[in-house]
């Protein structure tokens, strides 16, 4: 298949895609057009129908796997597809693991690692509290394992969410390491749970977009709800540790304005905010230098806040 991230102005192509998101919007002189976003895994493409009524205009909704022929053109810098043909495509016309995107790392293989974390803990109070999340709640583990860690921003693929949770784990682990007055066990779960309430913020693929409830309460705070609830189910789990952990998790932006709820007040939550900020800012770099195959400078990236550039080796 011709994927997306291949494709060059001027092309005319007939493929299938990926629907992700279908509306209806009207013209300055009132005429009304479909806005169409198609994707695959390696990308997406914003698409129009300016003709909704033509006779080469089959049904179809968000979601579904659409057979379309149109012109890519170029519009403010960035590809577009002038939609000639589209309908419904049928099964067998297309493999679904060609339109979501998934992390580059394998699924099983992170998780066992983060089960390792998690029976590196002393802790007997963590200890359960993990185990409840990673161990015993097969519902929470099988969306840990698909959801992405953000829509768009970064770790964006099917596996994202488990990928940059381990990825920070790693990094509390390091600084645990480093730093001998900071406490290991609270640090390193609460780089394993910091975006647990991600499993209920972002909904699944192909989908991969915020739930209502996300919306209203975002991660952050459902995931202090989540985390509270498990501890509160365990025995005689110490108020003070309790206090601790909830103010890891509704810390971890670090800063007012990036969502926290509170700033770090302890150094475990200072650690895994870096920690997060830190795997969040590279896994950004990454797929921005990934997504143009050039030495050159790339431009101002306002997740980076910088004009970024690849390193020549």
């Amino acid at each position: 298949m011709r994927y997306i991230e291949t494709l060059k102005d001027g092309e005319r192509i007939s493929e299938v895609y990926l629907c992700k998101s279908k509306s209806t919007a009207t013209t300055k002189a009132g005429k009304e057009y479909e806005n169409v976003m198609l994707m695959d895994k390696t990308g997406q493409l914003d698409s129009k129908i300016w003709d909704p009524n033509s006779g080469g205009i089959s049904d179809f909704d968000a979601l579904d796997y659409v057979a379309v022929t149109g012109q890519v053109t170029s519009f403010n810098g960035a590809l577009q597809l002038k939609i000639d043909r589209i309908r419904k495509a049928d099964e067998g016309e297309y493999i679904e693991s060609d339109y979501i995107p998934s992390s580059r790392f394998n699924i099983d293989d992170m998780y066992k690692e983060l089960l390792q974390f998690a029976g590196s803990i002393k802790n007997t109070y963590i200890s359960s509290l993990l185990k409840a999340f990673f161990v015993d709640d097969a519902d929470f583990i099988r969306k840990f394992k698909s959801v992405a860690a953000g829509k768009s921003v970064h770790h964006g693929f099917a596996g994202g969410l488990l990928e940059h949770s381990l990825s920070v784990t790693r990094m509390c682990d390091k600084i645990a390491s480093n730093y001998d007055f900071l406490n290991r066990d609270l640090l390193v779960a609460c780089g394993m749970l910091h975006d647990c309430g991600k499993v209920r913020e972002l909904a699944e693929f192909p989908k991969n977009d915020y739930t209502d409830e996300g919306n209203f309460l975002g991660h952050i705070v459902m995931g202090y709800e989540m985390v509270t609830q498990k501890m509160n189910q365990i025995e005689g789990f110490p108020e003070t540790l309790k206090a601790e952990i909830g103010h890891c998790i509704l810390a971890h932006h670090r800063e007012l304005e990036y969502g926290s709820p509170k700033k770090p007040a302890i150094a475990e939550a200072l650690a895994l905010a870096f920690a997060d900020d830190c795997d969040a800012k590279m896994e950004t770099m990454r797929e921005a230098l990934e997504a143009k195959d050039t030495n050159d400078w790339l431009g101002y990236n306002r997740w980076i806040d910088a004009n970024i550039k690849r390193t020549i080796v």
